[in-house]
């Protein structure tokens, strides 16, 4: 392993970064006061310091010469979600918690910037880019529509992620999609309601739903190449109160997950085919509503070996994974890189009962010990890619 002997030698600091912004957790485009900490830092650091896109989203530059640049996105938000952890910094704020790692993000990204500031053993330009809302808000697709990449040019833009169940000190990360695009589908299947002693008076939309959800389930099974991957999940399910009602209406929702653009367009067109063609065979209507949300996030050939490279001189070859299986979640980062040329990386968290507690788990806690790692394969990328 190496790190950074300047980066090692500030980590208790980084430790208490990384435990006060965890304590102040904050929801997407509300990140105030970790807006304010950070800003704060990156100007103590002596960067030049940019507030305001996304409405909570910070810029941290740092200039030495004439040369490329390059982009670095750590995120801010926490989710809405209680704390279970019962550590003297676990979240202040009811409801609100870091159970993503954010707040590692944002600490890693800090200690890089404060290491580049100090050293500057680069040539060219670097932007530290703190993004809001990365948990549903979009952040980052409104800092690219807001300008971002106009204001603060770069030739290519990296991202990074923790990720339990990786040992600690492995990077992975591989060229193509790797993560998923994220939808959401609604639909509202109208029948005619009536006692449910008599059924055959009614149209029971019930019985029409449900047939619908399971013929959902033949897109990934029956209309999809094998080799491709689509999930379609029905997460909500609506209907009557009553025991002797059949209801008029029901409501069904839930989530696709993709990684193709054909495969999406073809999925979205397939639920509404299926909805409303089982619907009008039993006598009923529906109005379906489909709803895209983050595109897939899919790594450039070349960024994504620059990428490894850097990792691989910070933890070693030994302990990079160059070729996993894609995973079905999905990342906002996807935006910058429909933008710009870039890699989106995991840093392995830790397993077991260190840093092995997966994401979005009210038990989760971002792992300190990689703090350092992350910071110096953040250094280590800048020096590479712009050599004095």
């Amino acid at each position: 392993m190496r790190i950074k002997a300047e980066i090692k030698a500030f980590h208790d600091e980084m430790t208490q970064w990384r435990r006060d912004i965890h304590r102040h957790p904050e929801l997407g485009f509300v990140e105030h006061r970790t807006s304010e900490v950070v800003a704060e830092k990156l100007q103590s650091f002596g960067l030049e310091v940019h507030q305001g896109l996304a409405t909570t989203g910070v810029v941290g530059t740092i200039r030495n010469g004439d040369g490329p640049s390059i982009g670095m996105r750590a995120d801010l938000d926490a989710l809405a979600l209680p704390e279970l952890n019962e550590f003297e910094y676990k979240s202040v704020n009811e409801g609100r918690m870091h159970a993503c790692g954010h707040d590692g993000h944002t600490t890693m990204l800090l200690g890089a910037a404060k290491y580049l500031a100090d050293t500057k053993r680069f040539k060219g330009t670097v932007h530290c880019i703190f993004q809001p809302a990365e948990e549903g808000g979009g952040g980052g697709d409104v800092m690219v529509k807001e300008g971002l990449f106009k204001q603060f040019p770069v030739d290519a833009v990296y991202g990074m992620h923790n990720m339990p169940g990786i040992p600690k000190g492995v990077i992975s990360s591989w060229p193509g999609p790797m993560l998923a695009a994220a939808d959401t589908f609604e639909l509202v299947v109208q029948g005619t309601g009536g006692h449910a002693a008599m059924p055959d008076l009614a149209i029971d939309p019930v019985v029409i739903g449900a047939q619908v959800v399971n013929a959902f389930q033949t897109i990934a099974s029956r209309r999809t190449n094998p080799l491709d991957s689509v999930v379609v999940s029905t997460t909500r399910f609506n209907a009557g109160e009553a025991f002797n009602v059949i209801p008029d209406s029901v409501t069904i929702g839930g989530s696709v997950r993709t990684f193709k653009p054909e495969t999406r367009n073809a999925t979205e067109a397939r639920l509404q085919q299926i909805a409303e063609g089982i619907c009008a065979a039993n006598g009923a209507t529906c109005t379906f509503t489909y709803r895209r949300g983050y595109p897939a996030t899919v790594n450039h050939a070349e960024q994504t070996q620059i990428a490894l490279r850097a990792a691989g001189a910070v933890v070693g070859e030994e302990n990079l994974i160059r070729d996993p299986n894609p995973i079905m979640a999905s990342e906002d980062f996807s935006f910058m890189l429909l933008a710009r040329p870039g890699c989106f990386v995991f840093i392995g968290n830790g397993v077991g009962e260190t840093g092995g507690c997966m994401v979005h788990n009210p038990h989760y806690d971002f792992n300190d010990d990689i703090l350092p790692i992350g910071a110096s394969y953040w250094a280590t990328l800048v020096e590479q890619e712009l050599p004095l």
